[in-house]
């Protein structure tokens, strides 16, 4: 077993909520917390779509939205969803017909934004084609497309508002007889999406779609979803998330992972501890780490590296790690396998030694799990 293994103490207690299925894969119930990723392509652009998804189901997205947003866009899905590896949900906003389009085009899922997709009567329209074609649903409550009645009776987006929405919607599904739906609260602002969750959260058992919306750039987006979702996620609230970033759709899988594996609510590839760095440092920590974080994206078991300059911390934190090294000085380091002082290592050839040492580690463990799996 990694040294990555989930300690009882850091054990997160999950919301219970129902399970649905968005194409193949389960959301909700006791299922791993799945992550998307948007499409940021014209989906008229077949060529580039596919080729868009397929590097964001190669960087682990589980689930990939696609906007539908005209007729065009819709004949295109039909060509995209049998091309790619991963569910497709349909991102419909004001027409109800490309809801019906998106399903009877094979996508897994259609998410509508209650506040634009029309009246009770188109969106039972949608939830037939949805029905008939085995499609589910995500309820896509946001702050800035809320129902006019909801902005009148508020003055203005909040949580109560946002939280009104959903359970209206989740109504008009149930009452429908359709339960295969999950559901967002999403808003820019942290405090505002963190609130509407929360009490979203205790009124339904429905999964829940989490994410901050329109965050901003890789960097400040990241920070903002990290704090929103990562205090809910805390929380044991979500069950499929989505980081929004104004940045490639790979950039939001990845850091969406991140985010999962700080928690230790998901594991995938090499979670990499390394020191900031500093004049103790025996080789250049952070072009070491740069070139490692490269070097490792093919490596898709769940393990850990610690990359440490010095002695102060790097002993400690090996011992926790599947694989280390720590500077030493005199142009080498120490390696750590599982734990344990392995041998010393120089610096000129450190990281090639590394990267073999990682794959090894990765195989024994690929090697373990399919002879636990098979006994």
């Amino acid at each position: 077993m990694s040294l990555n293994s989930i300690r009882p103490w850091r054990e997160i207690d999950r919301r219970k909520s129902r399970q649905i299925m968005v194409g193949n894969v389960p959301v909700g119930g006791d299922a791993p917390i799945s992550v998307q990723t948007m499409t940021n392509t014209l989906t008229t652009d077949v060529k580039a779509t596919i080729a868009q998804i397929q590097a964001a189901a190669d960087a682990g997205a589980d689930i990939v939205r696609v906007s539908v947003p005209d007729e065009a866009s819709s004949k295109a899905l039909k060509l995209i969803v049998p091309e790619v590896s991963v569910p497709i949900v349909a991102d419909i906003h004001f027409h109800y017909k490309r809801g019906i389009e998106a399903a009877e085009a094979g996508a897994a899922c259609l998410r509508i934004n209650p506040g634009n997709i029309g009246d009770e009567k188109r969106v039972k329209e949608v939830i037939k084609a949805a029905r008939d074609h085995n499609c589910s649903i995500r309820i896509g409550v946001n702050a800035g497309s809320l129902e006019r009645h909801l902005l009148e009776k508020y003055g203005e987006p909040c949580p109560d508002a946002m939280v009104e929405s959903g359970l209206d919607h989740i109504k008009i599904l149930q009452d429908n007889d359709f339960h295969e739906f999950k559901i967002s609260c999403k808003a820019s602002d942290v405090f505002m999406a963190a609130a509407a969750y929360q009490q979203l959260a205790d009124a339904t058992d429905a999964p829940i779609h989490l994410g901050i919306t329109e965050a901003g750039g890789l960097i400040s987006g990241t920070v903002k979803s990290a704090i929103g979702m990562g205090n809910l996620l805390w929380a044991g609230i979500g069950d499929t998330i989505r980081v929004s970033l104004s940045a490639d759709p790979v950039e939001e899988v990845k850091m969406g992972f991140e985010i999962l594996k700080s928690l230790g609510l998901r594991h995938r590839g090499v979670n990499i501890i390394s020191c900031p760095s500093c004049a103790r440092q025996g080789f250049d920590v952070i072009k070491t780490v740069e070139a490692l974080e490269k070097r490792l994206e093919h490596i898709k078991t769940p393990m850990s590296l610690s990359i440490i300059g010095c002695v102060v911390n790097g002993p400690g934190e090996a011992l926790m790690t599947d694989v280390g090294f720590t500077g030493g000085g005199a142009g080498h380091g120490m390696v750590y396998l599982a734990g344990k002082q392995s041998h010393k290592q120089d610096n000129a050839n450190m990281i090639e030694h590394i990267v073999e040492q990682v794959e090894k580690k990765a195989a024994e463990l690929e090697a373990a799990a399919a002879q636990e799996a098979a006994e």
